[in-house]
């Protein structure tokens, strides 16, 4: 395992994407970042750290035949690792809330991007960009229903070690991907799918505030809904929120 520290980037999944055009790196080389100017979320949505506080990285995952198909399984996997990770610190409720948001105590503590480079059919590597609030304990007033590992717990932790405890662990749950171990990959990610089969109001992105129940989420990552008639709807990323909290 590879990584590679820096004190200052736009972003450690660019630069990870311009190394590894580059030149040829091994698998589960990482680039960590002690500040990020342009750390980036889902949908071009942006990632705010205060520098030297948190953990900002990247890691490659290189694939020999994972289908474009499967690409939700990597979400799982990353989603999977970094929670376990995360309980061997602070011991608190963890949940991933859909697609992989990281909530402590029902306040989001990491985000994880994930970028696919194709070959065809298939992935031929990834670039998963993880954000994760460590010592940080004040945020802007805009930002709502955020944590930290040290505003959870009062301490103050080593990023290093906690760095390295979160790359093994993540490296554990890919490895499944490349066993085809989806199924069990599914229902690990399902029992700690926040709000699952739990009925809550959700708006969707026309406004319309409905109720349902988190049932399952479907091969293409979308979340499954059950609603009051007991039909089912399918969402994609931003089409769907909860309404309260």
């Amino acid at each position: 395992m590879n990584i590679i520290k820096l004190n200052a980037i736009d972003s450690t999944n660019s630069y990870l994407k311009k190394l590894v055009q580059k030149s040829t790196l091994d698998t589960f080389t990482v680039v960590v970042a002690k500040h990020q100017t342009l750390g980036r979320g889902q949908l071009g949505t942006t990632w705010v750290s205060e520098q030297g506080k948190n953990l900002t990285f990247s890691i490659l995952v290189n694939f020999k035949s994972f289908k474009i198909q499967d690409q939700f399984y990597l979400s799982m996997a990353v989603s999977l690792g970094l929670i376990s990770a995360l309980r061997a610190f602070v011991d608190v409720p963890f949940k991933i809330k859909w697609p992989n948001d990281i909530l402590a105590e029902k306040d989001k503590i990491a985000g994880i991007l994930i970028e696919n480079i194709l070959r065809g059919a298939f992935i031929n590597y990834s670039i998963i960009g993880i954000g994760l609030n460590v010592n940080q304990e004040i945020f802007p007033n805009d930002i709502e229903n955020v944590t930290s590992l040290k505003k959870l717990s009062g301490t103050t932790f080593n990023e290093d070690e906690l760095l390295s405890n979160i790359l093994v662990s993540i490296e554990k749950y890919v490895k499944l991907i490349e066993e085809d171990a989806f199924e069990s990959l599914k229902k690990m990610y399902l029992a700690e799918l926040y709000k699952i089969n739990t009925p809550a109001m959700f708006e969707d992105n026309e406004g319309e505030i409905f109720l349902g129940k988190i049932i399952s989420v479907d091969v293409n990552g979308r979340l499954v809904v059950e609603l009051e008639n007991e039909t089912t709807r399918k969402f994609n990323l931003k089409e769907i929120k909860f309404a309260s909290r």
